[in-house]
Order: structure tokens, then C-alpha cells, then sequence
């Protein structure tokens, strides 16, 4: 299967609205991204002299962890520091295809609601050489607060693309040489077993639920990772990291 150009619609992000992230990784990592435009920072003064190189010139504010809780969503965990930020330009999976070479990883979301875990698979997915993450368009978490923060600096990194169609969006992988592998406690073959070299999208299904029909039948090939009978299924990050690795296990050097 060759690679085929295609040009699939780029989404907008909905308008302009700041956003807050907040928590050292994820506002570290924001201050290093030449796209990622600071309104303003905010800082304790202990967090701002202890990231004080990372921190440069950039206009901040020095006020108390008080003032921070004051200012976040309440139970927000910002480690002294947080940023009002402009959102990222939204990517489409053309920039995530521009990313890949002869041996690549994508990792797609079917419907994965909680922000914790899709921020911990753009870690696993910033850890391992992905080169994206794709989730659908509604029934996912915005990509600001505790998304950003679970996803520890990933969320710079890591191209986040939502698709409004995510049976279009398998198919145009498929086009451009992508082998697509859906986890699923049904599966026939064991994740280790498969080659994974060359192009491999693995898809996850939501907390719960699993892989929607439609999505399970765009997949070239339904698989597990084998587990012990005490725990039956994974976390669905716990499964994307697993993955990842296996992936990142095979790859040429």
C-alpha cells in the first residue's frame, strides 16, 4: 500500500478564547514553543526564581498560591505557575503525515472522554516517537487545564488533530500506507505477535465502552494485550503506552 496525497479539511479550534494551562511541565514546555503565544504568566516567587532561565524575559506576574487557586478552575493543581495562553493553531492530519517517515506511529481515540488519560497518552505518545494523536471531534476533552497538564509538555510536541469523520479520517491513513490495528478485548492476534515496522495507526476505544462498530470495522485487524486473569482489560493510556512501546520496541534503528 503506497503513500497517496490527500488534503483533509483543517478544523478549527472554535474561535480565539485564552485559555489557562498551568502546572511546571506543561507551562515550561508552553514558554518554549515558538508557536504557543503567553499573555500572560503567573508565578510564585519561588517558581519563578527556580525557572528563571526557562522563564527569560517573558512579563510575569509574581503573586501567592492563594491568588493562583483564585484565578484557576477550582481543584486545579498548578504547582506555583500558570499561563494564559492563545490556543495553538488547530493541526490537520496532513501535518501529522508530514511527520512520518517509512516507520511511523499514530495513535487514534475513539470517543476517550477523560482528559487525564488522553494526557497521558500524548506523554506516552511524546515518549515513544509518535507522530500524532488523533481524537474525534466531539466526546473528547479540549486540549487546555488538566489535559495539558496530564500531558506533562506533550500537548507542544505532539500534534493533537480532531476529526469530525473518524471513518473518513482511517481511510485517508490507510491511503497513505498506514496498517490500522484496533484494540479490543476480541481480537485474534496479540499485539507482540504482529510486525509493527512501517506505518502502524493503533486505535483505542473510550474508558468503557471500547471501540464503537464502525470504528472496529475500518480497522485492518482487531488485537489484545494479553493481560493476567486477576485484571481482565487495561486503563485505555496503560494500553496506549503498552502499545507505543511494542511499536517503538520494533522500529529500525
Amino acid at each position: 500500500m503506497s503513500p497517496r496525497p490527500n488534503r483533509p479539511h483543517r478544523q478549527s479550534r472554535g474561535g480565539h478564547q485564552s485559555v489557562w494551562l498551568f502546572g511546571r511541565h506543561a507551562v515550561l514546555a508552553a514558554l518554549a514553543n515558538p508557536d504557543r503565544r503567553i499573555e500572560r504568566l503567573f508565578a510564585t516567587r519561588e517558581m519563578a526564581e527556580r525557572h528563571a532561565a526557562e522563564i527569560g524575559k517573558t512579563d510575569k506576574a509574581i503573586v501567592s498560591r492563594e491568588d493562583l487557586n483564585q484565578r484557576l478552575p477550582t481543584g486545579a493543581v498548578h504547582q506555583g505557575i500558570a499561563a494564559l495562553v492563545a490556543p495553538l493553531e488547530e493541526p490537520g492530519l496532513e501535518d501529522v503525515l508530514a511527520r512520518c517517515g517509512d516507520n511511523a506511529l499514530v495513535l487514534v481515540l475513539d470517543q476517550v472522554s477523560d482528559p487525564h488519560n488522553v494526557g497521558a497518552i500524548l506523554r506516552s505518545a511524546a515518549a515513544f516517537g509518535a507522530a500524532g494523536v488523533i481524537v474525534t471531534n466531539r466526546h473528547t476533552p479540549s486540549d487546555t487545564g488538566t489535559l495539558a497538564k496530564a500531558a506533562s509538555g506533550a500537548l507542544e510536541v505532539v500534534p493533537l488533530v480532531r476529526a469530525v469523520n473518524l471513518a473518513r479520517t482511517l481511510d485517508l491513513l490507510k491511503e497513505a500506507g498506514f496498517w490500522t490495528y484496533g484494540l479490543a478485548e476480541s481480537g485474534d492476534a496479540r499485539l507482540g505477535d504482529l510486525d509493527l515496522k512501517g506505518r502502524t495507526c493503533i486505535v483505542l476505544g473510550a474508558e468503557g465502552e471500547g471501540l464503537r462498530r464502525l470504528t472496529a470495522e475500518k480497522c485492518d485487524r482487531l488485537v489484545t494485550i494479553p493481560t493476567s486473569d486477576a485484571l481482565s482489560a487495561l486503563n485505555v493510556s496503560n494500553a496506549a503506552a503498552v502499545a507505543a512501546y511494542e511499536w517503538a520496541r520494533q522500529r529500525p534503528r
